[in-house]
């Protein structure tokens, strides 16, 4: 049993999990033949980029929190119209540069086009035709991330993880605690203007699996 939700590096010896010629499984393979990515981020990255894509085309992909930048290339893939990628953390994984390599080999139309940085959330310049993107950003920075996608009206999609219970306002005698606070950033969102949308990626790859979307209303 293989579970999706595995903290577990995938390595050469997985790629018998992955058979087939689809975008996925070709993704899969890659990432195996790297050795440096647990299961469950590749399957994150991926559930969360084609829910996003169904959403939001175009603009330049900026991955916040990026880890190993699975998710920002992963965006770039499914659409081709988005011709750059900004990923940033405050301290990039080690390895980053190897998956990337190896991605880029795999798809020759991701050189060039990805971009990565080490730099404080503070410090990015976001612009308004953005897909601000982040998976599992810890407590607080994903409400850092959310009002700075607002600042300038860009489209935003988070996964939060850890949510700090002190935020969950009047809600938590109805809703347990971090899904009271998830439901404070979408009301929120939506009154900054925007439209929201609300999604899940399947639980068995994290328990910490709701998708919060947003875009400015009247784009």
């Amino acid at each position: 049993m293989h579970a999706t939700g595995s903290r577990n590096r995938l390595t050469e010896h997985q790629l018998d999990l992955y058979p087939g010629d689809t975008l996925f499984a070709r993704l899969a393979r890659t990432v195996c033949g790297v050795g440096v990515l647990p299961r469950k981020e590749l399957h994150e990255a991926w559930e969360v980029a084609r829910r996003v894509r169904r959403r939001f085309r175009g603009g330049r992909v900026v991955d916040l929190c990026c880890g190993h930048g699975l998710l920002a290339q992963v965006m770039l893939l499914l659409d081709e119209t988005s011709t750059e990628a900004l990923a940033v953390d405050l301290r990039l994984s080690g390895n980053h540069q190897r998956l990337s390599d190896a991605l880029t080999a795999t798809w020759p139309k991701l050189a060039g086009r990805v971009t990565f940085s080490q730099m404080r959330l503070q410090d990015v310049e976001l612009r308004p035709d953005d897909v601000v993107v982040s998976a599992h950003a810890c407590g607080g920075l994903t409400d850092d991330i959310l009002t700075q996608a607002q600042s300038v009206g860009a489209r935003v999609a988070v996964l939060p993880c850890c949510q700090a219970l002190r935020q969950r306002g009047d809600l938590d005698g109805w809703l347990d605690g971090s899904l009271a606070v998830d439901v404070e950033r979408a009301v929120a969102l939506r009154a900054g203007g925007y439209q929201v949308w609300t999604q899940a990626i399947p639980a068995e790859i994290s328990p910490k699996n709701r998708l919060l979307m947003g875009m400015r209303a009247g784009r």
